[in-house]
């Protein structure tokens, strides 16, 4: 076993790690650090397979930007976790059959969907491109071709996530001092001020000479 056989097992070790530990986090800010920790192996994976454009992607948009944006939601958010273990039982044979779909679906298409290469297939299949040839021209020649819809499809997905998760911080607090513009424009000067009768107030001193005088007489 050479050193990247070693290095693609370590990796892979962690990141399945990783993936348990973010479903099994009883904190949804350790699931979302997990889910991070997830990332970084993956893109190391990536690197070993000499992808390097797509491990710098998933480095550089999961983990500098969507992950980050994921962790504020989640600290923003403040997710009582004692009510949603709640009705965990209840809810665990319609998860765990879902849960066996998504995974005979992934079964399907890893080993039904993909063909099987050998080794001397790959080598051959390397080979035949030139020494400068870009892999990063080659994904994008098939993103922006072939799979042209499914990448609007999963970037209004992306967009209807973001607006989700901004609509469920715009929450309204009881704390707040917010105040509706339209009641600030219809008011009228006689609401802005109103004045109060009150009884004149006497000084300090000539509430002291009063007394005294009191006392004396």
């Amino acid at each position: 076993m050479d050193y990247q056989a070693g290095f693609f097992y370590v990796f892979s070790a962690v990141l399945l790690f990783a993936a348990f530990k973010v479903i099994t986090a009883r904190n949804p800010v350790h699931a979302v650090l997990y889910l991070m920790l997830a990332f970084s192996q993956a893109a190391a994976v990536w690197l070993l397979l000499k992808a390097e454009f797509l491990g710098i992607t998933l480095v550089l948009v999961y983990l500098g930007a969507v992950m980050v944006l994921f962790l504020f939601v989640v600290m923003m958010l403040d997710i009582n976790v004692d009510a949603m273990r709640q009705g965990f039982w209840r809810h665990f044979p319609l998860a765990a059959v879902l849960g066996g779909i998504v995974s005979a679906q992934l079964i399907a298409v890893l080993w039904v969907g993909f063909p099987t290469l050998t080794v001397n297939e790959l080598a051959a299949t390397s080979a035949m491109h030139a020494p400068d040839h870009s892999n990063t021209y080659e994904l994008g020649v098939l993103l922006y071709s072939e799979y042209l819809m499914p990448i609007q499809v999963a970037a209004v997905i992306l967009l209807v996530a973001m607006i989700a998760a901004i609509a469920l911080t715009l929450r309204q607090r009881k704390d707040s001092k917010a105040i509706d513009p339209g009641d600030q424009v219809r008011v009228k000067a006689a609401d802005r001020l109103v004045v109060v009768p009150m009884a004149a107030t006497p000084k300090a001193a000539d509430t002291a000479v009063a007394a005294s005088e009191e006392g004396k007489a």
